[in-house]
């Protein structure tokens, strides 16, 4: 699958400024993005590039800024972050490597990834507060859907935290391969790695529903989460910001029987805890 480098570059320019603008490129289907000297690169599946979507977001923007586009193939994606993928601490108990780096058994959850081009090793700070709700959440015996699952991080996460079933689901081919594979190479047998978005959620119940995706994805998809929660199971949403996406996000899911109990943030991006009433 080919994808679709965009350099912004700029003189100067506040850092909440940035997070605004790659918030609204994630609306548009942007799913990666890398600091870079002169600004940052973001990434989008080459079909689902708009470029007149782009040009409306930069033209709308109250500071200047410049961008370039390129095709990149998928082996120099990977060549990239096999460059840049340092290892990583969750709290103090949870080490997240690729296969290239030494294993550190000292840690009670050491977590093997290889993304290739699946979003999810940790680093985002979406990622990282999903962990740690994971971390900090008693997951033994329950079964999980992991929605936008990415490399199913938060999954493989869970079943070494004790989770029955894990159902990880992502509409990227690549994220579904790579879900499967990362399960191997952690050595979870309770992972199903679905190819599809909500219309593949499998019709039963769960005890734990994920989503870091993004707010208007999270919205169109919050009836089919609540449809397969239990009475009483929990609800772990982030890929948004804290204003205005929360207040927006909490208000919407009160009708269907979500009820809030916190949320955490890091940087402008937050991630939040709901049970279904």
């Amino acid at each position: 699958m080919d994808y679709i480098q965009v350099s912004f570059s700029f003189e100067q320019i506040e850092e909440y400024q940035q997070d605004i603008l790659i918030g609204q490129l994630a609306e548009i289907g942007f799913d990666s993005f890398v600091d870079s000297t002169k600004g940052f690169d973001a990434f989008i599946i080459a079909e689902q590039f708009n470029e007149d979507k782009l040009k409306e977001i930069v033209d709308e923007l109250d500071f200047p800024i410049n961008y370039e586009v390129q095709q990149i193939a998928p082996q120099n994606w990977n060549e990239e972050w096999e460059k840049n993928f340092s290892p990583l601490i969750i709290r103090e108990d949870c080490y997240v490597r690729a296969t290239f780096h030494e294993a550190q058994p000292q840690y009670q959850y050491e977590i093997v990834i290889d993304p290739k081009m699946a979003f999810g090793t940790g680093h985002h700070q979406t990622t990282t507060m999903m962990m740690q709700y994971v971390l900090e959440t008693d997951v033994e015996g329950a079964s999980v859907l992991d929605m936008g699952a990415g490399t199913a991080i938060l999954g493989i996460l869970a079943a070494k935290r004790g989770a029955k079933e894990i159902v990880a689901i992502d509409y990227d081919e690549v994220c579904y391969l790579s879900a499967i594979e990362n399960a191997k190479l952690n050595q979870i047998e309770n992972l199903i790695s679905l190819h599809g978005s909500k219309e593949v959620i499998p019709q039963k119940t769960f005890d734990i529903i994920l989503a870091n995706i993004n707010r208007n994805i999270l919205l169109d998809q919050i009836e089919s989460y609540t449809a397969v929660l239990k009475d009483g199971g929990l609800i772990f949403f982030s890929g948004f910001y804290e204003t205005p996406d929360l207040d927006i996000i909490k208000s919407y899911v009160e009708q269907f029987g979500l009820v809030y109990q916190d949320h955490k943030k890091l940087g402008d991006w937050v991630a939040t805890k709901f049970v279904k009433n």
